[in-house]
């Protein structure tokens, strides 16, 4: 079962994913396009680190928290940076609860210069991981 889950939650990143690179497509966003992209990021963010946890479920190891997940992949080079999904989570927790034009501004680099190929990266992973 806990195979399953994760395979399922790879396909739901996947539309995630999708949409958030979609909303880096549009070459200048409005505050409400900016927004959207934030939410869009805040649910794949929310899909994969659910996904690292499932994963590391499936293969055995037991991980109550968004963190001890992510610190766990890096150790077993499943993600490369775990700063930075660390500093990921961390801007996830921030937009989640608050609005600030600056750090919305902030974010949506981050978003496009860091977190979005970082989690593409965890796709393209995990996609060869399901082929092997």
């Amino acid at each position: 079962m806990n195979d399953i889950r994760w395979r399922q939650r790879l396909n739901r990143l996947k539309k995630a994913a999708s949409l958030m690179n979609e909303g880096l497509n549009i070459s200048s966003p409005s505050r409400i396009e900016q927004a959207g992209l934030i939410q869009a990021f805040e649910m794949a963010f929310e899909l994969a680190s659910k996904l690292l946890k499932d994963f590391l479920v499936s293969e055995g190891f037991d991980v109550a928290t968004p963190r001890a997940a992510i610190k766990q992949t890096f150790q077993n080079e499943i993600i490369q940076d775990g700063e930075l999904w660390l500093v990921a989570l961390s801007d996830r927790n921030l937009t989640t609860h608050t609005y600030n034009e600056s750090t919305a501004d902030l974010v949506v680099d981050s978003i496009t210069s860091k977190y979005s190929p970082m989690i593409n990266e965890l796709i393209a992973y995990l996609d060869a991981y399901e082929c092997d």
